[in-house]
């Protein structure tokens, strides 16, 4: 088991959340978008969440502001947890808006929040967990879905809440977090997700 708990850190990074949430979204959602659409949004999402941050990475890799893929340092993390809260901006404001995708809207709103917690507890020398972040936002975004649709997905929530387990566990094989920063790492990315849910459901 401890062999392949590690998996579960590269499998739900936070780069491929965003594709994960989209993805349930419009299959969810399938019958009221035409093909080319969700191909048209999933491509936007894609470049702008995966790509882009990708690219970015290698930048400041190259120049000496990160050391890996997994950013462990406190220090290492403003940089590029503060590009991802621009391009979130981006994505809400010039392609899933809230007059166009509203559900997929807030769930992006509610991940720039999470990163904007995230960020101010950097500065208090705190270090997050994203990958509980990402892993209980989107947990939360699909427990909202379910009610939205007004079908009890009970199988897909409980294997993700079964998932957010299996992320904290390989998060604490990898000795890259504490307890409690995966605590603050679930609770910054559970929190806006459910207090946004106020203004969809």
């Amino acid at each position: 088991m401890k062999s392949i708990l590690p998996i579960f850190s590269y499998l739900f990074h936070p780069l491929f959340i965003s594709v994960y949430a989209s993805a349930f979204f419009f299959v969810l959602f399938w019958d009221f978008f035409a093909l080319q659409e969700i191909y048209l949004y999933m491509i936007q999402i894609v470049i702008i969440t995966v790509l882009i941050p990708i690219s970015l990475f290698y930048l400041l890799l190259s120049l000496g502001k990160v050391d890996s893929i997994m950013i462990a340092q406190v220090s290492q993390r403003k940089i590029p947890l503060t590009i991802n809260c621009i391009l979130l901006l981006i994505l809400t404001q010039k392609s899933i808006t809230i007059d166009r995708i509203p559900e997929l809207y807030f769930f992006y709103f509610g991940a720039f929040w999470s990163t904007i917690l995230a960020i101010i507890f950097l500065f208090l020398k705190i270090k997050a967990s994203l990958h509980m972040l990402g892993i209980a936002a989107l947990t939360f975004f699909i427990i909202a879905l379910s009610s939205r649709v007004e079908v009890p997905l009970l199988y897909t929530v409980a294997t993700f809440i079964t998932l957010n387990g299996f992320v904290a566990s390989s998060r604490l094989q990898m000795k890259a977090h504490t307890m409690f920063e995966l605590f603050v790492g679930f609770c910054c990315g559970a929190i806006p997700q459910f207090c946004l849910w106020y203004f969809w459901l």
